[in-house]
């Protein structure tokens, strides 16, 4: 009896360990938003380069994110959470020691490989780790409640960090975090790992779709400065999509594939995962300029910027916890179409935001709706991610998800920060006092953020049919993506 009671107790441990781990990853996606206009003055970025503080993480990160999962389950899961952390700790080092524009972009591209290697590894912890159904249902609760608790805390935390120290705080303060987890995980945390898996790496794979990604989020980006029809420019995209279709290539002939291509036939796994990518990429549009708004334009100080962002962490969790009801009522595609379609509405209300706003009636009216809309939309997404594929591809829908999410926020971002920067310069030069040009610029992303969500809508209605929703149990448990 003492035995299991101290084995039930290191279980709960472990779940500490990784969950503190996985909370510091969730806290940089925020933490870095509130202090975005603190970078920019503080490292000269231009207004379209400015972007990159985030997609050069969510890039790596999502372009890894499998391949970190599978090198955990056949290197041993603590031996790659350990390293995740031990990268992810020093990147945020080299972050707060920056002092220029590419030395930040290199070391946020560093956390993201981190970050692909700590999220996965945990994830597997939790699972091998909580065997039973009602106790891994309560840990994924756990895990969830981690998610949104670290969203919530970054832009906070942020706001305190760049108002009353400096910007480089919110990359020095996850080194004590790392440097305590690393210490319990290998005191603590037991290895395992996938005996029975074929022992390959797809590191072609994972190295090309990122290339490629990358390489097509630098041809938008420059592409108001080259130009959209200019040789360099085309060769660029050129150039990505000869390193995506070796990507397909390279999984096609894959003993061991990062992604086994033919788990898109399940029409609501690919449905899930389009809807996604828009609405990943509307979501980080508006966490990006509403940013830039309230501090570059209300005045706001990070302080007060994080606290403004507060009630759009509140209304996920509502419009989260609302949606598990809702989809044993009408079903996942009717929910998620909902909440998109609510979100969308909020996104539009954007579109308006005055050079002298007001936070409540300007800003908030719009904010507020567009996070109910994406609380309702992620649950039955993921469900619908998730549900009906088989035991062993578990891992790897649930991986295609967050990776969806990343690159699909990261191209995202890319082609609305070209289109606000241009919008921006256009103003300027007919005459228009800065901060007019700014909101100007950002009504645009706005109004393709609107469209990328309406795009997500879409893609559910056309791509879904009844027989398409057969497998899916919508008394399942889902947690917040990672």
């Amino acid at each position: 009896m003492p035995s299991a009671a101290r084995t039930d107790t290191n279980r709960w441990l472990v779940l500490a360990i990784v969950c503190l781990a996985q909370f510091m990853v969730i806290l940089d996606a925020t933490i870095v938003n509130i202090a975005l206009p603190s970078i920019q003055r503080g490292l000269s970025f231009s207004d379209a380069n400015l972007q990159w503080v985030i997609n050069s993480y969510t890039l790596v990160f999502g372009g890894f994110l499998l391949l970190g999962g599978r090198a955990a389950d056949l290197l041993g899961r603590k031996r790659l959470f350990v390293a995740g952390v031990v990268v992810f700790s020093l990147a945020s080092l080299l972050n707060g020691l920056a002092q220029s524009s590419g030395m930040l972009i290199a070391g946020r591209a560093l956390q993201g490989l981190g970050g692909a290697l700590v999220s996965p590894a945990a994830l597997s912890i939790i699972m091998t780790t909580f065997p039973g159904t009602q106790e891994r249902t309560k840990a994924l609760g756990v895990w969830s409640a981690i998610a949104a608790g670290g969203a919530a805390f970054g832009l906070l935390l942020g706001g305190v960090l760049t108002d009353l120290l400096s910007w480089q705080w919110i990359f020095f303060v996850n080194v004590p975090v790392g440097l305590a987890a690393i210490a319990a995980a290998v005191r603590f945390v037991p290895e395992s790992r996938d005996e029975s898996a074929r022992r390959s790496f797809d590191v072609a794979g994972a190295f090309s779709v990122t290339a490629g990604l990358m390489v097509l989020v630098y041809a938008i980006v420059k592409a108001q400065e080259y130009g959209w029809a200019s040789a360099r420019t085309l060769g660029l995209i050129g150039g990505a999509v000869v390193l995506l279709a070796a990507f397909v290539v390279i999984e096609l002939r894959s003993k061991a594939p990062l992604v086994r291509l033919d788990i898109f036939r399940k029409r609501a796994l690919t449905a899930a995962n389009i809807a996604m990518m828009f609405v990943a990429a509307g979501m980080f549009s508006m966490f990006f300029f509403a940013s830039l708004y309230v501090q570059d334009v209300l005045g706001y100080s990070p302080l007060k910027a994080g606290f403004a962002f507060l009630p759009v962490t509140s209304g996920i969790i509502i419009g989260a916890a609302a949606a598990q009801g809702l989809i044993k009522r009408f079903g996942p595609r009717a929910v998620g179409t909902a909440g998109v379609l609510l979100a969308t509405a909020g996104m539009l209300v954007l579109t308006g935001l005055p050079v002298h706003g007001s936070y409540v009636t300007n800003l908030l009216v719009g904010l507020f709706p567009m996070s109910l809309g994406m609380g309702l939309t992620f649950v039955p997404v993921t469900l619908l991610a998730t549900a009906g594929v088989p035991p062993e591809d578990s891992g790897l829908a649930s991986g295609l998800l967050n990776t969806s999410q990343q690159v699909g926020g990261a191209l995202g971002l890319a082609v609305l920060s070209t289109l606000s920067a241009s919008r921006t310069t256009s103003l300027l030069a007919d005459g228009a006092s800065r901060p007019e040009a700014l909101v100007g610029g950002w009504h645009v992303a706005f109004i393709g953020g609107a469209i990328l969500l309406g795009s997500a809508a879409l893609s559910l209605i056309v791509l879904l049919r009844r027989r398409h929703l057969a497998d899916v149990d919508v008394d399942a448990a889902v947690p917040v993506a990672a």
